[in-house]
Parts: C-alpha cells; structure tokens; sequence
C-alpha cells in the first residue's frame, strides 16, 4: 500500500462458511462466499459494491470491518499520516480505537435502531463508547450539531425511533455512523428498505456529506441505477468475485463483462423515447459450495466458450491506454466492448 490517496486496500480477502451435519455437527464442506477478493479504495471517493443478493457483497464490507472475522487475507488502511496497518492484526484493544474512524451503516433502519432509546441516545452512544467527548455539554452540542447535518432538529432529539417516519430513521442511523467523524465509511444498502421518493434524498445526503466531511464510502447494493447517480468507481460482484471494476461512466457507457452488462440491462431507461435491449440470463446461480470450473460465470453467459468452461479468467486491465481505469475478469472482454461500440 505505497499510494497515499488510498485508505483502503485489501488483499486477498476470503471469508468461508462451514457447512455441518447432524448432531455432532460434522463438517462436510465450506461455502465461500468471499473469494480473494482484492479492491483499493481512495480517499475521498465513493466506490460501489454491486451484484445480485447472495453475491458476498454484505458479508465483504462486514470483513473490512471486522464485524465478520475473515478467513485470510490483508486489510491495509491509512487513517492518519503514519504508515499503513493491517487491521486483521490488531490485537482487540487497537481494533477498538480503530473503529472511531470507520463505521457501518445497517440495511434496515427499523431493525438497527434500538426502540428502547431516544434519538439522542442512541448517537450518543457512538461517542461514550469510544471515549470521544468527555463532557456533558459538548456531547450533546455534538450529537445535536450531526442530527442537523443529517436534517433533523434539535427538538426531535427526545423522540424515540417509533416516532419517525422510514427515511428519518435512517437518517438517525447515518447520524450515528458519523457523529465520531470517521474517515471510512460502509453503507450497506442504506436505502433497499426505503420508498423511491425517500431513496433520493437519503443518496443525495450521502454525497453531501461526503464532500463536506472528506469521507470515503463503501456503497453496497444490488440496484445499479442506484450505484450509477451516487459512486466515484462501482466494483461488479459475482458469486464472491469482483468480475469488473471501473469508473462509473466507463461502465454505464461500456461494460465489459456480460454479468455486468447483463445488470445494466435491467436498468429502466428514463427517457421513454429510448429503448434498451434487455438480456435475460438463463441457467442457475452457481452453488458457492461447489463453484463451476474455470469462469464462474459460464453457465449463464451468452458467450462462454471452451476456455470459459477450463480457465478462470484473471481480473485485468482492458482499456486500450492502460492505466488501470477498467478491469474486468472475461476471456472475451475486448471483443464485448467492440460489439457495443458497433
């Protein structure tokens, strides 16, 4: 990890599940829903993590994390000026502070907020923890001054979470993941539980917040139109892999690998006098227990080939310039992008 503009990098990231049986527990496999999985995320970007349900994207973040103990793997990350240190050895202690300066954001605002607790202490909860603010006073003006940023008031601060609408739960738990100011951020499908007139606020907060407090986000979800209005770079996900990685418009304009292209197929074109072709995958989503050999993706794919069936394609760069500004993980991802440029 030699590039300063990245807080985030991970290396190699595997997380197994045991499969067990009977009363003894038996083990008699493992699934694995993280598959090396390597991604460097950059200061102050938005990088989309976007795939079907099932696909590791959630159980990824929560590795990064460390709310799910990785099976191996490296987790770098750069929080301050000093050198780059692997979260997944830090001993409990350094993990702990470690935490001020990230935080998750939970899927569903009904089920992550304690009902039992009012608005304000449940963000001042974030700042007792981890020992932040000492003082009374200061705490509250902090807990009051982050609700405001989120677009709450100070007179909502008593309300208990029964009180609020959707939207104003979540922003509740968005003002708990940042009253600390974290650097990191993990937004694990914030807004799948919310209404389409809410999602549009709630995405558009988390950009400006983004630019107003300098964070970096991992954005998780499985709606790519959503991925597309609100991240920097979005990262293809399937069956524990990252299948391509790119730019936002790079991929919208040109996907390079047929998951992906299937995906944004799917997207609704919003002018109507627009039509795009939609693709249908065929085939069932492979077994995480019992992957298919060479690419994973080759029972669905249009395209697969021979080499598809026997080799697993390597996640590599596909741009004609270099530079690493589109990767993708296809035998034929090339010749993809000529087809749709015709």
């Amino acid at each position: 990890m030699s590039d300063a503009n990245v807080l985030i990098d991970v290396k190699g990231l595997v997380k197994e599940f045991p499969i067990t049986k009977g009363f003894s527990h038996r083990l008699v496999g493992k699934i694995r829903a993280v598959n090396d999985v390597s991604l460097s995320i950059r200061r102050g970007e938005i990088l989309g993590l976007v795939g079907e349900s099932g696909c590791g994207k959630t159980t990824t973040g929560r590795c990064i994390m460390r709310a799910i103990e990785p099976t191996s793997g490296e987790i770098w990350a750069r929080f301050d000026a000093g050198e780059p240190r692997n979260l997944l050895a830090m001993e409990r202690n350094e993990l702990i502070a470690a935490r001020a300066d990230m935080r998750l954001i939970f899927q569903d605002p009904y089920s992550s907020l304690n009902p039992r607790m009012r608005v304000s202490e449940i963000v001042k909860e974030v700042l007792i923890l981890n020992g932040i603010v000492k003082g009374r006073r200061e705490m509250e003006e902090r807990v009051a001054l982050t609700l405001q940023r989120v677009g709450l008031n100070r007179d909502q601060m008593t309300m208990y979470p029964h009180a609020f609408s959707g939207g104003q739960r979540q922003r509740t738990a968005i003002a708990r993941a940042l009253v600390s100011e974290p650097k990191f951020v993990v937004a694990d499908e914030p807004v799948s539980a919310l209404d389409v007139s809410i999602q549009a606020q709630i995405l558009n907060l988390l950009i400006g917040l983004k630019r107003e407090m300098d964070l970096t986000i991992l954005f998780i979800a499985h709606n790519l139109a959503v991925v597309a209005h609100t991240c920097d770079r979005i990262a293809v996900m399937y069956l524990g892999e990252i299948v391509e990685l790119a730019t936002a418009d790079a991929l919208n304009e040109a996907p390079r690998h047929p998951y992906s292209e299937a995906l944004l197929s799917a997207v609704p074109e919003p002018d109507p006098r627009k039509r795009r072709k939609r693709i249908t995958l065929t085939g069932e989503i492979g077994d995480l227990s019992n992957l298919p050999t060479g690419c994973a993706f080759h029972p669905r794919c249009r395209h697969a080939k021979d080499v598809c069936r026997a080799e697993k394609p390597r996640l590599i760069e596909t741009s004609a310039a270099g530079g690493g500004q589109h990767l993708a993980a296809c035998h034929f991802a090339r010749e993809l992008a000529l087809e749709r440029s015709r």
